[in-house]
Parts: C-alpha cells; structure tokens; sequence
C-alpha cells in the first residue's frame, strides 16, 4: 500500500500555527511582490476569492471584508513543513517528500486491518506538535491515494484519513473524481478526453488499455490508466527526477539598469544552487531569461533566453551566479524596460560520481567549492536565509537611515510574517 500526506491549504496552515486568533477568519497569501493571491482558507474559497486575483481587487469586490493578508515567506513554510516531514519519517518505513506540502509514503510493513487507525493517529500527531492540519490517502498505487487524499480533504466522515482498499471504494471514487482532477492528467490530455465523452476517473479507467495506447501513444497516460485500475506503474525514480530548476520572479516595479539586473540575477542564480545541494544534484547548464512588461503595449517589448554549459557539473553558488551574470550580459540590451528575469539550472545529475573535464581550470577547486558551500549553508540554516551572500547579491539602495539596506529592492512583501522558529530576532515574547 502507498499513502499521501498532504497539507491541507498548506501556507494558510503554516500562518495561522503562530496566530490562533485567525481560526475561523479568511486568510489569504499573496504571491512574490504582493500581486495576486496563490493560497486561501476555506472561509476565503467560500466568499467567492478566486486563486490568482490581484491583491488590489479584493478591497474592491469585497468591500468591508475582514481578510487577514500574508505576504509569501517561504522561509517559514520551508521549516515548518519539514518539521511535518520529520515525523513522518519516524512513523513510516519509507517516504518520499513529492512537494512542499505533500510527501508520499510506502507501508508494506503496516498490515492492513491497522492501516486506518495508523493513518488517523498520523493526522493527529502532527496537529498536535505542529500545529497543522494533513490529509492521508492510503490506496494499492499512488495514483489511488492522491484522491483518496481529496476525499479527506473534502469529507468529515474520513477523519483526515482515506482508504480505498477493495474494487467497490475504488469505483466510487474514480467515479467521484473529475477527470482534470487525475494526477497526471494535464490540462491538454484532460480537454482531449473530454471531447471523446470521459468526464470522470472512473470513464477513463472504464476504456481498454488498447484504447489508451492508441488515442495517445504516451507511456505517461497509459501508466495512469493502469494506477487507476489498481496496478501500481509510477517508477519511483520518476517522482524524484527533475529535468531543471527554475526560480524567477516579477519585480517591483520595471527595470533597466544592467547593475540592478545583475543583482536579481545574482540571488535566483544562488538560488538554484542551494535546491541543488539540497537535493545533492548538481546541474550542467545555467540558463536566464528576461522579458519586459507584455501587459504595457506603449512600451517597446523584449524577450530572449540563453544557455551556457559547464565543463564540470556543478551546485556551486559561486560557480553558478558566475555563469548566470555572463548570460546575462549577453542577453541584456540597454534602453527596455525589464519586469521579469529569471535563472534555469538543467541537465541535472546526481552529485557522485562526477567526471570533471581534462581542461576545465576551475575543476580543481570543485571539493573547495563545496566545502565553502557547506560552511556557508550551515550558517544560514542556524541563523536565517541569506545570513552570508555573495557580494553579487547585495542591493545598495539606501535604507532611510544613510546606510545600504542589501535586500531592499529583492521582493515587495509588506505583510510578510515573522519567522519565529528560524530567526533569533523573530522569537516570540509572552508578556506574564
């Protein structure tokens, strides 16, 4: 049997554990720069707040509302969550964190009739020493759990706890579960299905596996028709494997100085890095793009995208922000104004064994770089992200008080929550 722990409306949860005053109120999170909202309590999906409104129309299509509003802080969703992780990795026997909020779980050694009653007390020890609410799917393939997971999200009756363990709760709920809703069912292969008559799971699964072959002749849909019917067909390697990483983010604002590009560049570039280290991948080939603002057709528009490789794969911050700023300065082009930048790292690979190129010079200073960015990723975890950054990182806007405030211009986020349980500053002080 696999299983699935998902967090339910996971940096809502990660926001109200600090402030038990918003149980019960609309919670919203916002995305990097204060633009729309990606994230939303229950009592804000039931007011009619829409995932991806920009956060200026909420005052206006709710006027007199009280909504609590949350800026995006993923340092403080990272740790929690993985305090979440860190329990399931002491209650099962194997587990693989899928995303941020959700982590798939192999129990073969937990025998079935105790299945349920483990998966409810999961639920309950996690709520008790995190403070955040999950939901369980148990089910013979992952494709199952994953709406096993749903219904417990959707239904009381489960106790945050969903099996489906025999041919009747499996029909039931592929018949339940909307097509476009399948876990590997995109939107393209979903609107395909729906114009041949298959509106749910359980239609699908319905069709001869012959049928699938031939309407899609794709490995990929044919392994989910098979987990639909109950054949475990997802390789576990391909739940782990990335092609790239990317990390990008709108500004604050529009750009067009090289310097201030350089910078953002700079911190998506190490970025990257870290995600690989974290993960003990390294990558062979950085990319960045940058674009200007399509939404202002009075402005002149750009866009392109380049690629450099590396003679030896590397995680290496310094290597990596290296390389993205020499991209960018073959990209960038003076007289636009830039509203998007971004950095991809792919061509990613296990960190050993790795073959270093006879005639790449930086190759003997891959176990200093790696040692350096050991020393410098402890630091940060003790003492908070981007305790120690590279000189390229820093932004030199001045602060008010005539001195340069280093991330001042990184990411607008004027309702951003503490972070209490990774930062010495942020610790919260009871007044007896």
């Amino acid at each position: 049997m696999f299983g699935i722990a998902d967090l339910d409306n996971c940096y809502v949860s990660c926001e109200r554990v600090f402030r038990p005053d918003l149980k019960g109120v609309p919670v919203v999170v916002l995305s990097n720069n204060d633009g729309c909202v990606v994230a939303r309590s229950n009592e804000a999906k039931a007011m009619g707040i829409k995932e991806g409104i920009p956060y200026f129309q909420l005052e206006q299509l709710f006027p007199g509302q009280k909504i609590a509003v949350f800026s995006s802080n993923y340092e403080l969703y990272g740790e929690l969550t993985g305090r979440v992780v860190s329990i399931i990795s002491k209650e099962t026997p194997a587990y693989f964190r899928y995303s941020i909020d959700e982590c798939f779980m192999y129990l073969d050694n937990i025998e079935l009739d105790h299945l349920q009653q483990w998966g409810e007390n999961l639920y309950k020890r996690v709520k008790r020493e995190v403070g955040m609410p999950i939901s369980i799917g148990l089910a013979p393939t992952k494709t199952l759990a994953k709406i096993a997971s749903k219904l417990a999200k959707k239904y009381e009756v489960y106790k945050h706890c969903c099996m489906i363990d025999t041919d009747y709760k499996r029909e039931k709920a592929l018949e339940w579960c909307p097509i476009e809703d399948v876990w590997g069912i995109g939107r393209r292969y979903a609107a395909k299905l729906q114009s041949l008559g298959v509106r749910t799971a359980l239609d699908f699964a319905q069709h001869h596996k012959d049928w699938v072959r031939m309407t899609f002749n794709n490995i990929n849909i044919v392994r989910t028709w098979q987990e639909l019917n109950g054949e475990d067909a997802v390789p576990n390697e391909q739940l782990a494997a990335k092609k790239s990483i990317c990390t990008s983010r709108s500004f604050n604002g529009m750009i067009s100085d090289m310097e201030s590009l350089r910078t953002h560049v700079s911190n998506y570039a190490a970025r990257c890095a870290e995600k690989l280290r974290r993960q003990n991948t390294v990558a062979s080939i950085v990319g960045v793009f940058l674009n200007t603002n399509m939404f202002r057709e009075d402005l002149v528009q750009y866009w392109n995208f380049q690629e450099t490789r590396l003679l030896t794969p590397s995680s290496s911050t310094i290597t990596i922000t290296k390389e993205a700023i020499n991209v960018l300065q073959q990209i960038y082009r003076p007289g636009y104004q830039y509203k998007k930048a971004g950095v991809i790292v792919m061509g990613i690979g296990p960190v050993s064994p790795i073959q270093q190129d006879l005639f790449d010079i930086n190759a003997e200073q891959f176990q200093k770089m790696k040692r350096l960015d050991e020393v410098v990723d402890r630091i940060n975890r003790m003492h908070g992200s981007e305790t120690i950054v590279l000189g390229a990182q820093q932004y030199t806007k001045p602060n008010g008080e005539g001195k340069a405030d280093v991330f001042a211009n990184a990411i607008k986020h004027d309702f951003r929550s503490k972070n209490p349980t990774t930062r010495w500053s942020d610790i919260i002080k009871i007044k007896v």
